[in-house]
């Protein structure tokens, strides 16, 4: 926003200073993120393997913590509802470690079913909103969700080789993209 208040001749914006200063680091920063979708592109196998690793190791994170917490409780019930928790996690973590294509694949499923109850629930949001408002973007992005989730999961399990590491490399190169032109915006 202060970037456009700022182009539209609005006045400038003192907070953008410091930023504009380091505008190369950001156009640096996403030229390292457009690089690392475009690897992921050549090897979306491995960039899927790469993506449960790093899903494996948030459960471990998250287990311990969860340990933890549980000597934190008083309540021998609740200790012992904490400490299974964590101990799920550490264990889920684990798996993904050892088996990482059935993690990618559990994975895949679930995230194929997220987008097909996403997009019918955006699609019945978009319909559902009053007339003046932009319910046909809404509905529309419903429908794209949804044929997503429909296609992961008409090519499920095979898909699980590949759609985590075409998502990551998809999100790499649009965050990277994104930071290029934020750079080059602050530098106007």
């Amino acid at each position: 926003m202060s970037v456009l208040s700022e182009s539209s001749g609005l006045g400038p914006t003192p907070g953008l200073a410091p930023l504009r200063a380091k505008s190369g680091w950001i156009v640096t920063l996403g030229v390292v993120y457009v690089i690392a979708g475009l690897i992921a592109f050549g090897s979306v196998v491995f960039a899927t393997k790469v993506t449960v690793f790093v899903v494996g190791v948030m459960m471990l994170i998250a287990g311990i913590a969860e340990v933890i917490n549980s000597f934190q409780i008083k309540s021998w019930s609740k200790f012992l509802l904490w400490l299974l928790l964590g101990l799920l996690y550490i264990v889920a973590g684990f798996l993904t470690f050892e088996n990482p294509l059935l993690a990618a694949a559990v994975l895949t499923l679930l995230l194929g079913c997220s987008l097909l109850v996403s997009g019918v629930m955006r699609v019945i949001l978009g319909f559902s909103m009053q007339r003046g408002l932009p319910w046909a973007g809404v509905a529309l992005s419903g429908a794209i969700t949804f044929l997503l989730g429909l296609i992961i999961l008409v090519h499920w399990p095979v898909s699980s080789l590949y759609i985590l590491g075409l998502f990551l490399a998809i999100d790499l190169i649009v965050a990277g993209a994104s930071w290029i032109a934020i750079g080059f915006g602050l530098r106007r």
